[in-house]
């Protein structure tokens, strides 16, 4: 097939340090390749890939000081998608909603894989006007809010294989990785570690809009012995900080869409503790990669149960259920049946508002009220 793979602009494809989208993208568009599709990417200028790469902008946003509206090069982005839309079989975008009002409107079979939340009420009446547009979900839960539009599958992400390596020991401290947030609750992390005795290395960004609650919330918390933070990390910082950490913390307190950075940490046989929150349940097996807890004392006590842990048994679960390579056969097959379902139908409209002198839009056939479940599922020893 010819795959336009559309990503966002504000990371490089894959970035060089912070970026859950870019980097699914990344995965996804190589392992395409190596399948032997045809891929073009649309992404920064800076963004690397065996396919053919068309860029609005030089440089990824999040990095160039000098760039004070973003939305211009999102735009220029559009505008150089649908001018070669003709071009494509199959239109892939992770852009969130950025495109629905003209991507509706194309005639080439398109996509949108979803990666952020989804529980937010201003949402409701977008997804009401845009109902027919065809989504992917990242897991189950995040369907939750917004269950009966268009959903085409649930496609959990996925990994190259030689990305992570197994570390078959470790040190004893305790890694958090991701973002200051007060979503992602660093804090409960500190507290965690205080708790269990253990060093906690705190990797993780600081974005614009979380500086005054890291200054006013977290700083002083980072002054206790037991605690390092360290910042953001590259790819390769990341590989020896989650291999050869004891434990991952996962403590947040909304509902993670995905939350990559557990599989990051399978793929390296390093065990996950993680708060009962959004996909947790559906990424971790409980006792096997990890623990699924409902508190900080069950985190202190999930940690002891650790000492005997199977990283070959973690690594080996990552293999069979998040490979980059099961990742891009679960896409191929949604492509596939949107490919093969389009019909020249009028979407489903809610509401009162009507378009004029609009082209059909096509609406796939595919399953709209229930997930389409991952190739890989869940072993059966794991409950």
């Amino acid at each position: 097939m010819k795959i336009a793979q559309i990503a966002p602009l504000y990371e490089r494809v894959p970035p060089l340090y912070y970026g859950g989208t870019e980097r699914i993208v990344a995965y996804l568009t190589e392992e395409l390749i190596n399948q032997g599709h045809e891929l073009t990417l649309f992404a920064s200028g800076d963004s690397l890939t065996k396919g053919r790469l068309i860029a609005p902008c030089e440089q990824a946003i999040r990095l160039n000081p000098d760039c004070q509206d973003p939305l211009v090069y999102h735009f220029l982005q559009l505008e150089q998608v649908f001018r070669m839309a003709t071009a494509f079989d199959i239109i892939h975008f992770h852009t969130d909603y950025l495109h629905f009002p003209i991507s509706r409107r194309l005639e080439v079979p398109h996509v949108t894989t979803l990666h952020g939340r989804l529980n937010l009420p201003d949402l409701v009446p977008l997804y009401r006007e845009f109902v027919d547009v065809p989504v992917i979900s990242i897991s189950n839960s995040q369907r939750n809010p917004l269950p009966s539009i268009n959903w085409q599958g649930t496609v959990y992400h996925g990994l190259p294989m030689d990305l992570y390596e197994l570390k078959k020991s470790q040190e004893t401290y305790l890694a958090f990785l991701g973002r200051i947030s007060p979503e992602k609750r660093v804090d409960r992390a500190i507290e965690i570690a205080k708790r269990a005795n253990m060093k906690l290395k705190i990797a993780a960004k600081v974005d614009a809009a979380d500086r005054e609650y890291m200054d006013t919330e977290i700083r002083s918390l980072l002054d206790h012995p037991l605690v390092e933070f360290i910042g953001e990390i590259t790819e390769e910082e990341k590989r020896e900080f989650l291999g050869n950490a004891f434990a991952l913390l996962f403590p947040i307190d909304w509902v993670e869409p995905f939350g990559l950075v557990m599989i990051e940490a399978m793929a390296c046989g390093t065990p996950t503790i993680a708060f009962r929150r959004g996909s947790v349940p559906e990424v971790i097996d409980a006792g096997v990669t990890g623990f699924v807890v409902e508190s900080i004392d069950d985190s202190v006590a999930a940690l002891d149960k650790l000492q005997n842990f199977d990283r070959e048994r973690c690594r080996q679960i990552f293999e069979a259920r998040f490979s980059a390579n099961r990742m891009a056969l679960d896409y191929v097959k949604i492509y596939e049946r949107l490919l093969h379902s389009r019909r020249p139908h009028r979407p489903v409209r809610r509401g009162q508002n009507t378009r004029t002198s609009l082209k059909p839009v096509p609406v796939p056939n595919g399953e709209t009220s229930s997930p389409v479940a991952p190739c890989q599922a869940k072993p059966e020893s794991t409950g």
